[in-house]
């Protein structure tokens, strides 16, 4: 069997989604799932699509105008601000955006008209994690905006936290968005149909009895594949947190010193020395095929009684108490950004169980196809 490879459980991907889908929507709130972390796989994208989610985003046009070619029709939202340079792609391949600059709304409302289509546009507000947003006096302007141009329609306001400087949603940016969206409502005599509270850093709050308001929209990605809440890492009940097994092959098996010799300088993926290992005598280690091109090492979970000590772009380099020979196969748990970079690594086969396929053979193809003239050009 070929590895490194990624082993994905649909079964348990569905599972994760039913439950979310079905709590949130007892608070009134429908969820968009986020397919960044699995590159838009649509056998995942099925999976959750089955399950009740009301739409699909993605960070980067290219993963959403693949699915497009593949035949999904379920509403998408471009879930990063649009590049100026894309806007003719986003209307014809995304049905919203998120945004947050006047310049890029106006270019989006061109390229509509010029597309004869009518693009939808979620004004993201800055509430305290400093990445994108508008500030909140800028919003009624950028509203205002979005409403002149014809050729678009303002579906609703967000906010994102957790993601730059790990700002915890609560009570208060929650309360804080929820009046923006009643203002705003108020002075422009509009209704706004989304009011998209955040990503998966949102649900502690909830779980702890937080008070949705106006919030009626969630962006999910990790809670939906990992069955954990980014901020803590810690798990959510009732999810499963091992839909994902990252398999790697043990290349070489050797007993060799644990601290290095000679003059060291940088690693090529270290900005200064590494600081002195400890001498522990002879140890064995194991040398695996999977390497930082492939996973995000400080992001791995390593099977029982194995330790990882270290990795470079094609190897992981491990240690084990236990035997371990040439040819065997280890299994890790990814965290997201061992996922991310696993999903997206053409090196990594991805292997599915327990669960129907989307898309048809020949519709799965052209996905690929797509997805391969992409990155290739």
């Amino acid at each position: 069997m070929s590895a490194p490879r990624l082993e994905i459980a649909l079964d348990r991907l569905r599972h994760n989604a039913v439950t979310l889908v079905g709590h949130l929507s007892r608070h009134g709130i429908t969820v968009t799932a986020v397919s960044k972390a699995c590159l838009g796989r649509p056998e995942i994208v099925g999976t959750w699509l089955a399950a009740g989610v009301t739409s699909i985003g993605d960070s980067r046009i290219e993963t959403l105008e693949g699915l497009a070619r593949g035949g999904l029709t379920a509403p998408t939202l471009l879930i990063r601000t649009p590049m100026l340079s894309q806007v003719e792609q986003v209307v014809a391949h995304a049905t919203s955006s998120c945004n947050s600059e006047p310049l890029l709304i106006q270019a989006l409302a061109a390229a509509a008209q010029r597309q004869q289509r009518r693009h939808g546009v979620l004004l993201m507000v800055e509430l305290g994690d400093c990445r994108e947003g508008l500030l909140p006096r800028d919003l009624e302007a950028a509203a205002r905006l979005t409403l002149s141009l014809p050729s678009l329609r303002l579906v609703g306001i967000g906010t994102n936290l957790g993601c730059q400087h790990g700002v915890v949603p609560d009570a208060a940016n929650m309360a804080e968005l929820s009046a923006l969206a009643n203002a705003l409502e108020a002075r422009l005599g509009i209704g706004l149909e989304l009011v998209s509270g955040g990503n998966s850093a949102n649900l502690p709050w909830l779980a702890q009895g937080g008070t949705p308001g106006r919030i009626n929209h969630l962006r999910l990605g990790e809670a939906l594949l990992l069955g954990r809440e980014p901020l803590a890492r810690t798990a959510i009940p009732g999810l499963h947190t091992d839909a994902f097994t990252l398999v790697g092959e043990l290349i070489e098996v050797k007993r060799k010193p644990s601290s290095p010799w000679g003059k060291q300088g940088l690693t090529s993926f270290q900005a200064s020395a590494p600081p002195p290992a400890p001498d522990r005598g002879l140890r064995q280690r194991g040398l695996l095929a999977l390497g930082v091109q492939d996973m995000d090492p400080a992001d791995l979970e390593p099977p029982a009684g194995v330790s990882i000590v270290g990795a470079s772009s094609d190897h992981l380099v491990v240690e084990a108490e236990r035997p371990l020979r040439v040819g065997e196969e280890l299994h890790f748990r990814p965290g997201y950004s061992a996922l991310l970079r696993a999903m997206t690594s053409p090196f990594v086969v991805k292997r599915y169980s327990g669960g129907d396929r989307w898309l048809t053979r020949a519709a799965a193809d052209r996905w690929r196809a797509r997805s391969c003239r992409t990155s290739q050009g």
